[in-house]
């Protein structure tokens, strides 16, 4: 899980991918495909099933989820993002 702040292409390119919502909530998620997401809204942290590793994230931040990766998400304020898988 890789979290940082996009640079000005890749906010450019990010505007043409579609936009997911999410309201509070606790959900575990496994991972086929690499997923890339720009943080429009809200806040979560994102622990690994294994417990070995975890990362909050917040408006403006670009994050990567990288495939085989299982997970629980922990929606702590309304998600919005544009997504990209593959």
């Amino acid at each position: 899980m890789i979290v940082r702040k996009p640079t000005s292409s890749e906010l450019a390119m990010a505007k043409t991918w579609p936009i997911w919502e999410k309201e509070p909530s606790s959900f575990e998620w496994s991972y086929d495909e690499k997923e890339t997401c720009l943080i429009l809204e809200g806040n979560a942290k994102v622990v690994s099933s294994d417990g070995s590793s975890s990362v909050s994230f917040g408006a403006g931040d670009w994050v990567v989820f990288e495939p085989g990766l299982k997970c629980v998400w922990n929606v702590e304020k309304k998600i919005r993002k544009h997504y990209k898988f593959g």
